[in-house]
């Protein structure tokens, strides 16, 4: 596509930064990472109050093809807002998923009554969203999940366990993929349901601690929860899912990949600093290539972005982006040696990490979530190359 930032967008781009330096103040500042540390629960409630203030705006939902309260941005304005956000070190968004899957989901598949019950709320920051698709037996390979919905009236009731969930404990709601057809396999007898997240004793979130010492993924188990409906009909869940797939690979991998320069310049700074670059030739070029590599995903994205007739490009990117930010990780640490082995402060039994080691220890996990890398591969080989598929 010819993709070149106008007059338009410059001034887009203006409004964007103004709007972002003016809000950017007091707590936010503090939660975008830019006042000093907080606890993680003052971080989370910061954050949740930090949607509804770009919900009062209308920042939330500049991609819909719907009004809601929404400002209407083109795709390319939707990019110079992504930079602005993640050049001001704004805080994390703790309402992606609600805005960049489920809102596109639902105004591709959904009712109009679904529709007109939930985007107005996203568009908000009013109702956060979490995502109910991998299980402990059923991760890259999806069609493998045994969560079980059996119907109940107009909704279902929903009983299964799902993993790697995030934000469920800030969630509302949750869309989950479930097996509404007794006895069917693989992609089959699947629906795509909306269950509320506020039902105690149906409804179980348990935080995963994990070697970076947070807790950003969840366990999430129902026990005959009530979901109030499917979206895409009885049945139709593996078509919603795989949509939603597309959507959560494609645009938002380039959102991703202004955060990832941000890391980067620090990684720089950090080898340029601490002299590291000064008599090692060979991280010379892991750092210029990182560099290089990060350009070329940011053209790859922008050269399919808003196609949707390459089956392969969301597997592509994913193997892009997930073994670049490994090799980063590893980057921030090698540039400091052995200082990087120990803490920012003493030692304490809740061993506190800095920025750098917990970017280390949490892409380790970059190739294996959200589809591995084997998946990806296998994707490519079947759907875009035409190989024989693989026996299950």
């Amino acid at each position: 596509m010819d993709f070149e930032f106008g007059p338009e967008d410059q001034a887009f781009r203006r409004e964007a930064r103004a709007w972002l330096e003016d809000h950017l103040t007091g707590g936010f500042a503090a939660a975008a990472g830019r006042g000093g540390p907080g606890s993680e629960h003052e971080r989370a409630g910061t954050r949740l109050a930090w949607e509804r203030e770009l919900g009062r705006d209308g920042w939330i939902g500049l991609g819909w093809d719907a009004d809601h309260g929404n400002r209407r941005a083109t795709l390319i304005q939707q990019v110079v807002w992504a930079e602005e956000y993640a050049r001001a070190r704004a805080p994390g968004r703790v309402g992606h998923i609600g805005e960049n899957l489920l809102a596109p989901t639902l105004v591709a598949y959904g009712s109009k009554e679904q529709q007109t019950r939930h985007l107005p709320a996203i568009a908000r920051g009013e109702e956060l969203w979490c995502q109910g698709y991998s299980e402990p037996g059923a991760g890259s390979d999806l069609a493998s999940v045994r969560t079980t919905a059996v119907k109940d009236g107009a909704g279902y009731r929903v009983t299964g366990q799902k993993i790697w969930t995030s934000l469920a404990r800030e969630a509302n709601w949750c869309f989950v993929l479930a097996r509404t057809e007794p006895g069917s396999r693989r992609h089959h007898g699947l629906s795509f349901l909306l269950v509320p997240m506020d039902q105690p004793g149906r409804v179980d979130v348990r935080p995963i601690r994990q070697m970076s010492g947070t807790s950003e993924f969840n366990e999430v188990f129902f026990d005959g929860a009530e979901a109030v409906g499917s979206v895409g009909g009885e049945g139709g869940g593996w078509h919603v899912a795989m949509g939603l797939l597309a959507l959560e690979r494609g645009v938002s991998t380039l959102v991703q990949q202004i955060g990832f320069e941000e890391e980067l310049r620090r990684v720089v700074r950090t080898a340029v600093d601490s002299g590291a670059v000064d008599d090692d030739p060979v991280l010379r070029d892991r750092l210029v290539r990182q560099w290089a590599e990060l350009r070329t995903m940011r053209w790859n994205a922008l050269r399919t972005l808003g196609g949707s007739d390459d089956p392969g490009a969301p597997s592509v990117a994913k193997l892009l982006w997930g073994g670049w930010h490994q090799r980063l990780g590893e980057l921030a640490i090698q540039v400091r040696g052995a200082a990087a082995a120990s803490g920012p402060g003493a030692w304490s039994p809740s061993y506190e990490l800095d920025e750098q080691q917990r970017l280390f220890l949490f892409t380790r996990a970059d190739t294996i979530y959200g589809g591995s890398d084997e998946i990806q591969r296998n994707i490519i080989a079947e759907r875009v190359l035409g190989l024989p598929k693989e026996l299950r």
